[in-house]
């Protein structure tokens, strides 16, 4: 009896791992399966949104110019990676709902209250950057580049080039959107506190400076576009983290 009780113990401490990766793989094979479903849905109609996204530049370009393809696969290739990347954004929330599905059991009910408008705030802001970009940065950044070219010099942008470069831009500012949340979860974690953020605000303006110079095309209107959308959110998530401390119970630790 001793010996098969010794024998099972093992197995059973092992029961719960077993299970918690089965059900990561479970989980993992739906964020899959939504990503492919929302790209065959998306792909009939890529080269349609090829040219949505596109027409920021295009319709700056001087009368007679277009964009070309340097490659003879882009025409094919390029509309298939911006395809794919879409299915990826549209299935981001049903991808946070599955991490959110995975980790919440181990959550206590003060965290569940918390995490779940994090997780819902936290793709409202992606989605708001990538936006922003679209709407504000790229007519102001395409309108600087197509303007301080020399004199005779045609422009004729490539197509996949293009493409890496606002994938690129979405992506910086839909990350830099996620300042906020960032910044609560910093606090909520213990890892500082709103009073101590406060008073590094000189460096942070800095550095979002810095990044915005590191994630955008050399020039100031792009880089300040970048910039000052950061500080302004950093703000907003040091106000955030004082109404998450009083939520749960801590401290702030001061004022700014």
């Amino acid at each position: 009896m001793t010996a098969n009780t010794q024998q099972s113990s093992p197995e059973q401490q092992e029961m719960p791992l077993i299970q918690h990766l089965l059900e990561l793989r479970s989980r993992l094979l739906k964020v899959v399966l939504a990503a492919a479903v929302c790209f065959v849905a998306i792909y009939p109609f890529a080269n349609e949104l090829y040219l949505l996204v596109s027409e920021p530049l295009r319709e700056l370009l001087p009368g007679g110019q277009t964009m070309i393809a340097t490659d003879i696969t882009s025409p094919f290739f390029a509309p298939l990676k911006l395809a794919l990347v879409l299915a990826v954004f549209v299935a981001i929330p049903y991808i946070l709902f599955q991490i959110w599905s995975f980790i919440a059991p181990g959550l206590y009910s003060h965290e569940k209250r918390l995490a779940f408008p994090l997780l819902f705030t936290s793709v409202v802001l992606f989605y708001a950057g990538a936006v922003f970009a679209y709407l504000v940065v790229f007519p102001l950044v395409f309108g600087f580049f197509t303007a301080i070219g020399p004199e005779g010099i045609v422009e004729l942008p490539d197509i996949d080039s293009y493409l890496t470069f606002v994938l690129k831009m979405f992506f910086a500012f839909g990350v830099a959107f996620e300042i906020p949340i960032a910044t609560v979860l910093l606090i909520l974690s213990g890892a500082t506190t709103p009073q101590a953020l406060s008073a590094k605000r000189p460096y942070v303006v800095v550095a979002c400076f810095v990044i915005g110079m590191m994630l955008t095309p050399p020039d100031i209107i792009s880089q300040t576009l970048l910039a000052v959308p950061m500080w302004v959110l950093f703000e907003f998530g040091i106000i955030f983290g004082r109404l998450a401390c009083r939520e749960t119970g801590g401290t702030t630790g001061g004022n700014a």
